[in-house]
């Protein structure tokens, strides 16, 4: 059976001012494929979809379409029947479409999605209204669906959720976002808008990259030749009266049509220029919770929650939408009272924050006057550096520093808050979703300026790849206003979490089992490392927990693959902390080491305190396991 295709894109341009955002664009949808569609933030993406569902025209060039072709578009902020309830908005007039069968399949997507179907859609949060809008594109069946970042707004259970639906669906998707894991999960083919052109390349991402990096530096060898022989064609034309007059006219004419060529080059865009002054360091200690509790009315989002943040920790708080972990980052910070417990912030600490909903940003301000108002010169670390300068930093250009915030596209807000966050001295940074609206590259740049930097950070984001990335410990939310540390990024929390309560989501489950299928289950667990005392006995305190429900209700003798791989590292983990321990004791009765002072003494003590906290969590964690066998 041979494949249609759904729509063709033949030489398309489409320009908004001089700026052009298709310049002879090619390209062609087949039926059931699902298009991963990427590039630079202003490139032109959203506005490629608006000709592919016919909203907008390109200039010039040929759209054809196959003639009985539906699509449905669901944009980044979608539109909804604001005085409907949930149910009115998935079903929608079955009389018009004689769909008999969508109220059995809305209501299994209400149940799926635990709505109440009689909501009314304006009381609902802008993660449940996405979710919405999603599922009502899929309900309608297309031929194309054309989503516009979808993941923006969702928790990991909705990113889960959409990803499987895209993958049962039969509709072609063509894809906007820049969640590199989810462009794994979903994609067959990555198509990247790069200075008007169209580039397809097959499969998800992960092969983007590698085929990416061959072609850009296939490209940069193909210019610097054109550049050379151009080069050496302008030095003969310059050449003296003598050779001027022999010179053959059809070497001119060439010469002429080289220029013109140069002279339309598009060059790659340069890449923003992170740079951030941590300052002054921080004391030791940044922040200490004990037995914190907080509610809102009757819910409860922080219950009897204890932990010890330090200078350097870069950790991320993992949570569904609604758990409060904006809340939670608050208490960290001292910025809000919890109504049971105690906060204890270091001293010398200088917070930068990147706030989630964009709050900070004065809508009518010039861009100049929101870096740095009533200056024009900034400090970064050593370097002094003109607002005009460092506004081109972040691709900026002199044309749009006068420009009102209110006239910036998402993406450009979203450079706009990191500009202002990195123009000030920190050693603390909080970020609320700072992934949203940011384009791969920029994402990839970020994500090293924060492996860099040697002060705290903390995160919140449900950008799975960006989390793994950057952060070493995270704070998990747990069900009933619990919350757990672990070791390591969101893959290390899904291999040690306890089993989910009715309030988690089993699509997290299914992402733990897929992932350590695709990959193999991680060998990291609660006690690898050397991290703080605090954070071991969390750990091996979530995981007795969860293991010790567990066992009264399985059967003897089973263990989940990553338990059994657990239980066979914990005699080498132990084994190396107890040689540690022993190789400390004989620092202590060296002499030697008191010569100048009992600073470095002091240290060993405190770390073999640390090790005894640790051997107790492992030795508990093994007579659990071992009691689950027997």
């Amino acid at each position: 059976m041979s494949v249609q295709t759904l729509i063709t894109l033949s030489n398309a341009h489409l320009a908004f001012g001089h700026h052009a955002l298709l310049d002879g664009a090619n390209l062609s949808i087949q039926e059931g494929e699902r298009i991963g569609l990427i590039g630079r933030n202003g490139s032109g993406k959203s506005s490629l979809l608006r000709i592919l569902d016919g909203r907008i025209q390109a200039d010039d060039g040929e759209v054809s379409r196959l003639s009985s072709l539906r699509s449905i578009t669901v944009e980044q902020e979608p539109v909804l029947l604001e005085d409907k309830t949930v149910y009115e908005n998935l079903v929608g007039n079955i009389l018009e479409s004689e769909d008999w069968s969508r109220p059995a399949r809305a209501q299994a997507i209400i149940d799926r999605l635990g709505l109440d179907p009689e909501s009314i859609v304006k009381s609902l949060s802008g993660g449940t209204r996405k979710r919405i809008a999603l599922a009502r594109g899929f309900l309608e069946e297309p031929d194309l669906l054309l989503l516009d970042e979808p993941t923006n707004h969702l928790d990991f259970d909705g990113i889960l959720w959409l990803e499987e639906l895209i993958r049962n669906s039969r509709s072609a998707c063509v894809i906007i976002t820049h969640d590199r894991r989810f462009l794994d999960a979903v994609t067959t083919r990555i198509v990247e808008l790069d200075r008007g052109i169209l580039h397809s390349f097959p499969g998800n991402f992960s092969k983007w990259q590698e085929q990416k990096a061959a072609w850009l530096a296939a490209e940069q060898l193909q210019n610097e030749r054109f550049d050379k022989f151009l080069a050496q064609e302008e030095v003969w034309i310059r050449k003296g009266v003598e050779a001027r007059r022999t010179r053959n006219e059809g070497r001119v004419r060439r010469l002429e049509s080289l220029r013109r060529e140069r002279s339309e080059r598009r060059e790659r865009v340069g890449n923003v220029n992170f740079a951030i002054a941590s300052g002054e360091r921080s004391g030791k200690l940044v922040a200490e919770l004990k037995n914190i509790h907080h509610a809102f009315g009757d819910k409860v989002v922080v219950n009897d929650y204890s932990t010890t943040i330090m200078r350097g920790d870069r950790i991320g708080l993992i949570g569904p939408n609604g758990a409060g972990k904006t809340t939670l980052l608050k208490i960290i910070l001292g910025l809000l009272q919890p109504d049971q417990g105690d906060v204890k912030l270091g001293t010398n600490l200088s917070i930068a924050y990147f706030d989630q909903m964009r709050e900070q940003l004065d809508e009518n301000a010039p861009l100049t006057d929101v870096i740095n108002p009533g200056s024009e010169w900034i400090e970064i670390g050593n370097q002094r550096k003109h607002v005009m300068s460092y506004l081109g930093d972040f691709l900026f250009s002199p044309a749009r520093a006068q420009s009102p915030v209110h006239s910036l596209s998402g993406g450009e807000r979203a450079r706009l808050l990191l500009a202002r966050l990195f123009a000030r001295p920190a050693n603390v940074l909080v970020m609320d979703e700072p992934t949203n609206d940011l384009d791969i590259e920029t994402l990839e740049l970020l994500e090293e300026l924060l492996q860099a930097f040697d002060g705290t950070v903390l995160l919140v984001s449900h950008d799975r790849s960006f989390l793994d990335n950057v952060i070493t410990q995270t704070i998990a939310y747990e069900g009933s206003g619990r919350w757990h540390d672990y070791v390591g990024g969101y893959d290390d929390w899904l291999a040690q979490r306890p089993e989910p309560v009715a309030e988690l989501s089993k699509a997290v489950m299914a992402d733990s089992n897929s992932k350590a299928q695709a990959d193999g289950t991680s060998s990291k667990n609660a006690a690898s490392g050397s991290g703080t005392s605090d954070t071991s006995k969390g750990v091996a305190s979530a995981h007795e927990t969860a293991t010790q429900a567990k066992a009264r209700t399985a059967k003897p003798g089973r263990l989940s693959t990553w338990e059994q791989k657990e239980l066979d590292d914990l005699p080498n983990k132990i084994a190396a902390l107890e040689k540690e321990q022993h190789d400390l004791s004989d620092q202590l009765a060296n002499p030697d080491l008191y010569a100048a002072g009992n600073e470095k003494a002091q240290g060993i003590n405190d770390r073999l305190a640390k090790i005894d906290d640790e051997l107790m969590a492992l030795f508990e964690r093994w007579e659990v396991l071992e009691a689950k066998i027997a």
